[in-house]
């Protein structure tokens, strides 16, 4: 197996505004290895939300190849795309998207019984990341009862309760305070040191700082 996770390609995603079309991004060259930690730091604007998407499979190319461990992300049905973002790949973002009437175990569970386990064993594996973010003692808990920080731990854990090979994290920390997003950085550092790929979306330089390497993007381009 190739040591490359991500290869784009000559990468452009450009959108209709009315009549104008609107080049979000522009030619992006990318490649990203298994067990990186990486950040993709620009202004509001600049590129980095689109960039994610595509990476996320939430979004297609324009023009351009990706290739997510070697296979044409461009050449696939929504319903392959919608196969991989459950199996391989994690979001977490700065709203934590939790279900709000769900308990914790719930939300930690929802991915699993969303790719077809059963419920029995999906709890058994939401458990085991609960426990793993610090959790065991919020499990039936629901969002609204529990911290900034304990949230956003719910919402890593749903991420990586599918075991998939890259994390996308869209200004994981914005809503924290500054303890608990140091908090959740180390978390991030603990996670790659085992091996998983991680992406974090950020404004933040100092937050970049932390990744292995940054990536800076400004009107649709890599500089």
């Amino acid at each position: 197996m190739s040591d490359l996770l991500i290869d784009c390609q000559a990468v452009s995603k450009s959108y209709l505004l009315g009549k104008v079309e609107i080049q979000a991004l522009k030619a992006m060259d990318l490649q990203v290895k298994h067990g990186e930690h990486i950040a993709i730091v620009g202004p509001s604007g600049s590129g980095k939300s689109t960039c994610m998407n595509i990476l996320g499979c939430l979004d297609t190319p324009t023009s351009g190849q990706y290739f997510l461990e070697g296979q044409d992300v461009g050449n696939l049905t929504r319903n392959q795309l919608a196969l991989i973002r459950n199996k391989k790949i994690g979001f977490i973002f700065q709203s934590f998207n939790l279900l709000p009437h769900a308990t914790a175990l719930e939300n930690v569970a929802l991915p699993l019984t969303y790719g077809g386990m059963s419920f029995k064993i999906a709890k058994l594996r939401a458990i085991e990341w609960l426990n793993k973010v610090g959790l065991a003692d919020r499990l039936h808990h629901m969002p609204n009862e529990l911290s900034g920080g304990q949230r956003q731990r719910v919402a890593i854990a749903r991420a990586l309760v599918t075991e998939p090979e890259l994390l996308l994290a869209d200004e994981p920390t914005g809503n924290l305070d500054s303890k608990t997003g140091k908090e959740i950085m180390e978390f991030f550092k603990v996670l790659v040191s085992q091996g998983k790929t991680i992406m974090i979306v950020t404004h933040d330089v100092e937050l970049a700082k932390q990744a292995e390497r940054s990536i800076h993007i400004r009107d649709g381009s890599i500089l």
